[in-house]
């Protein structure tokens, strides 16, 4: 009998898996159709408190809707231009980049011959070629500009899910009539750790934007707006996303104002990122995000690789939610656990024989 249990216990591991493994690879072939369906949700959750507070100051529910729709799209067009000005701009003046490039690593390649290294300005030329920041950023915002193409899909998607925001809760009684509480609060703990967790990250994202952007321009570093909403963009992207955004700045700098502008440069980013990102981001945030560093990391890395760019900016809310569903089953309840942050095991569990040999 136990045998048999085990059995069919391991049977519904086996499918469960199995299952998983389907949804993803349908997720990675649906994903011009599920990315603009996750920024949607992700926009309404960022918008329902707007709304709703037009609503308590007596603007009709529709009205409310359509002004705060009109809101984000006029921030997402106002993203669209710089970005693609910006862009067409930098192109254009990348032959006065490689002539300083030229100039610069002629000198470094002088100033290491006189100290017996002997390097070739050729290979330094194609390790350090301006046309490869061009590239990078170019991929990096490849996926907004997907974004900014497909925003007609995203709003209308937007405005029905507000539309059936406020019907959800009577739909959830209905249907689930026995469990319908513990449902109401698996949703309304999604709804409320999202929204604090990109409205935060967005206060300190535009944070670090500015001072990236205040910081190049006192320099003279060219296109200083757009590598600070570089730098604004890719601080949702955890671990990683600051480093990435350093780059293009810093190589500016080398090339217009020289070694000790590149100096400047990369200690100015390196005090923005450590001043938010180590000291004001984990006061803010706090666990609030409930995952370990090693599942951030991951997340990156798997929501990447079956959403592209745009599931590295939602690694954490999309981990978020799917930790939080897990915690609200109870066979799955253990590997949210393992999930979340460092824990504190209880005094009868620490004074445990077993534990006292581990």
């Amino acid at each position: 009998m136990s045998g048999e249990g085990r059995l069919s216990k391991a049977m519904r591991w086996l499918l469960a898996g199995a299952c998983f493994v389907v949804i993803i690879a349908g997720a990675r072939a649906a994903e011009p159709l599920l990315v603009p369906l996750l920024l949607a949700v992700m926009l309404a959750i960022i918008c329902v408190p707007p709304m709703q507070w037009l609503k308590d100051h007596g603007v009709p529910g529709w009205l409310a809707i359509v002004l705060v729709v009109l809101f984000v799209l006029a921030v997402g067009s106002a993203f669209g231009t710089v970005i693609g000005t910006s862009l067409i701009d930098f192109s254009a003046s990348l032959p006065y980049y490689q002539a300083r490039l030229q100039t610069e690593l002629a000198g470094l390649v002088a100033w290491l011959a006189a100290h017996g290294i002997e390097l070739s300005n050729r290979v330094l030329q194609e390790t350090l070629n301006p046309g490869q920041v061009l590239r990078v950023a170019g991929r990096i915002f490849s996926g907004v500009g997907d974004v900014v193409s497909r925003i007609g899909l995203i709003l209308l998607l937007t405005v029905f899910i507000l539309f059936e925001w406020s019907t959800i809760r009577g739909k959830v009684i209905v249907a689930f009539p026995d469990s319908a509480e513990q449902h109401l609060r698996q949703l309304s703990r999604v709804s409320e750790n999202v929204k604090r967790y990109l409205a935060l990250k967005t206060v300190l994202s535009l944070a670090t934007g500015s001072l990236v952007a205040l910081l190049l321009t006192v320099l003279g570093v060219d296109y200083a707006l757009l590598w600070g909403l570089l730098a604004f963009l890719l601080n949702y992207v955890p671990t990683i996303g600051s480093i990435i955004a350093a780059v293009p700045g810093v190589i500016l700098a080398f090339l217009q104002l020289g070694w000790d502008g590149a100096l400047i440069a990369t200690i100015g980013y390196l005090v923005i990122n450590v001043t938010i990102s180590n000291l004001i981001e984990p006061r803010v945030l706090g666990q609030g995000v409930g995952l370990s560093a090693l599942v951030v990391f991951l997340s990156l890395l798997f929501w990447g690789w079956v959403l592209g760019p745009i599931g590295m900016l939602l690694s954490v809310p999309l981990t978020m939610i799917f930790k939080i569903f897990l915690e609200g089953i109870e066979e799955t309840r253990w590997i949210a656990i393992l999930m979340g942050p460092r824990v504190t095991p209880d005094a009868e569990i620490l004074s445990a024989p077993e534990a006292v040999q581990a």
